[in-house]
């Protein structure tokens, strides 16, 4: 579900986005509260509002007096001081590539589990996780089927949630669950393991409004590698 259009908080989803495609870059002072006053053409009021958000969500930094310094750039920055498990296997010299497998819109009935999240409508995808040329993580992506055509144009060049801020779904928090699956013979088949029970993990993006925008859930094969979390402190 989309966002009601909130002025302040449009304001920060604008320069939020130019901080992550680095017109505003880490480490450098955004425009005076005047030259964005002037940009938006709007009060003083609404822009301190929007530049309270970014501070609060651990993009920008401000000093009385010396203005809003840029201090980060991470796409979900405010969620943890943690980086992705992605992150952590590159950091290890892991070799993570992902693959798009399918896109798809799918039907779904009263009945089923997403049903009073997205309605009827449910664009799913299917991506595939190698690490270091072998299969290892199953990710299936269920989301709104109003964004199936952004989605199915553009996730080869964009990333997944960098294209649902641009339709106006917008992240505010996760939630993780994690349980013990037991795999079918095709989930088998595509990790290439004789495993007949795998870490999986369901994750819930929210908004602000505390509505899911996003279901993502995952199959870990940690045998190959154990999943692994790291926060900073």
């Amino acid at each position: 579900m989309k966002r009601k259009s909130v002025l302040y908080l449009d304001i920060a989803d604008t320069i939020k986005n130019d901080i992550q495609n680095n017109v505003y870059p880490v480490g450098t002072m955004l425009p005076t509260e005047t030259d964005f006053e002037a940009l938006f053409g709007v009060s003083k009021i609404t822009i301190r509002k929007a530049i309270e958000v970014l501070a609060n969500q651990g993009y920008v930094e401000k000093k009385s007096g010396k203005g809003t310094t840029v201090i980060s750039n991470r796409l979900f920055n405010k969620l943890s001081k943690g980086d992705s498990f992605s992150t952590i296997l590159e950091k290890k010299g892991q070799n993570i590539t992902k693959e798009i497998v399918s896109i798809e819109k799918i039907e779904i009935h009263e009945d089923h589990p997403y049903y009073h999240y997205f309605g009827s409508e449910v664009t799913k995808i299917f991506r595939l996780y190698k690490l270091d040329g072998e299969p290892y993580i199953i990710f299936n992506h269920f989301l709104s089927g109003s964004i199936y055509e952004e989605i199915n144009e553009n996730l080869d060049v964009a990333s997944l949630y960098h294209l649902l801020s641009k339709q106006g779904f917008t992240i505010n928090h996760f939630k993780d669950q994690f349980s013990i699956s037991i795999l079918g013979a095709e989930e088998q088949r595509i990790l290439k393991t004789e495993e007949t029970h795998l870490l999986k993990r369901v994750r819930r993006s929210y908004n602000e409004e505390e509505k899911v925008i996003e279901v993502s859930v995952a199959l870990y094969d940690t045998e190959k590698y154990p999943y692994e979390i790291q926060f900073e402190v």
